[in-house]
């Protein structure tokens, strides 16, 4: 718009130079309402802008990667300060929003539920691999939460059928809101169990994310406040919920199927001797970080 000139001089200046209307006091610009809360959130988060970005992004309805795109110069909604307290008060993103992302899926989560972490990835990671060039017909997530790794699983493998067990009716009113939303009810089977003590058949791969952090152990606010404790602790060593599980898994895996199951990074050594202790082989697969994270029982 830079075609005044002439005798309109003082009109192209007074054009250029007026100030934007300002904003009423609820809704300042979004991209210092993000600057603002990143720098607020630095002693609570390890990830502050993101934490930001995705707060204003659930605010506005829209995605993050629309939020980054071409909406930083939107005035902030009103909703987003109320959010913004609730992450200061160490609730975590995902319950604040509602979802996570997993592997190649979004799953509903919130209070009453293990939030799902990009570590344990590392399962289906390992999965993968091992299924090179074949499909795992049935599969079996033990512990499975709002169904975090038989979703992810079964998203990978279509063809593929699973059973998830969790001892919380509450979070399996999620794994199975999220099987519907997914298109994967009738391939996903949700039962309240105590690990696979009901569980019949056998499976092809058996996932198991179990609570596995001692009970005298320190966590973050953000998870020892607000995330279900039978969900993490695990007895004083944290290695209570493996000892159930491990002597059920020689009657529970098919010919040629495998056994994954999450640890904490200083239990690889422990988990692997029960594991050896029921005749099963075992290796070791890290996580992104470089930490222990899944131990792979063939």
């Amino acid at each position: 718009m830079g075609g005044a000139g002439g005798g309109h001089g003082l009109l192209a200046a007074t054009f250029v130079t007026s100030p934007p209307p300002t904003p009423p006091a609820s809704g300042r610009g979004v991209r210092r309402a993000l600057a603002e809360a990143a720098d607020s959130f630095a002693g609570v988060s390890e990830t502050p802008r993101l934490d930001a970005e995705l707060l204003m992004a659930h605010a506005l309805g829209i995605t993050r990667e629309a939020l980054l795109l071409r909406h930083l110069d939107d005035l902030t909604p009103a909703t987003f300060a109320p959010l913004v307290a609730r992450r200061l008060n160490h609730e975590p993103i995902a319950y604040i929003t509602g979802t996570r992302a997993f592997w190649t899926i979004e799953l509903r989560v919130g209070p009453g539920v293990l939030v799902p972490r990009a570590d344990s990835e590392t399962l289906i990671e390992a999965a993968v691999e091992h299924f090179a060039g074949r499909v795992p017909a049935t599969i079996l997530d033990l512990g499975t939460g709002p169904g975090t790794l038989l979703l992810a699983a079964l998203d990978q493998w279509p063809a593929a059928v699973g059973l998830g067990v969790d001892a919380s009716a509450e979070a399996l009113g999620y794994a199975r809101a999220n099987a519907d939303r997914l298109g994967m009810a009738t391939r996903a089977r949700f039962e309240v169990g105590d690990w696979a003590a009901a569980v019949a058949g056998r499976f092809d791969l058996i996932l198991a994310n179990p609570p596995y952090i001692g009970t005298v152990e320190q966590l973050p606010p953000e998870v020892r406040d607000h995330e279900p404790p039978a969900a993490l602790f695990a007895g004083a060593d944290g290695l209570d919920a493996y000892r159930v599980i491990i002597p059920q898994l020689p009657r529970l895996m098919a010919p040629g199927g495998v056994a994954i199951l999450e640890i904490g990074a200083t239990q690889a050594n422990a988990v692997t001797a029960l594991l050896i202790a029921q005749g099963l082989s075992v290796c070791l697969r890290d996580d992104l970080g470089g930490n222990p994270r899944a131990l792979v029982a063939t």
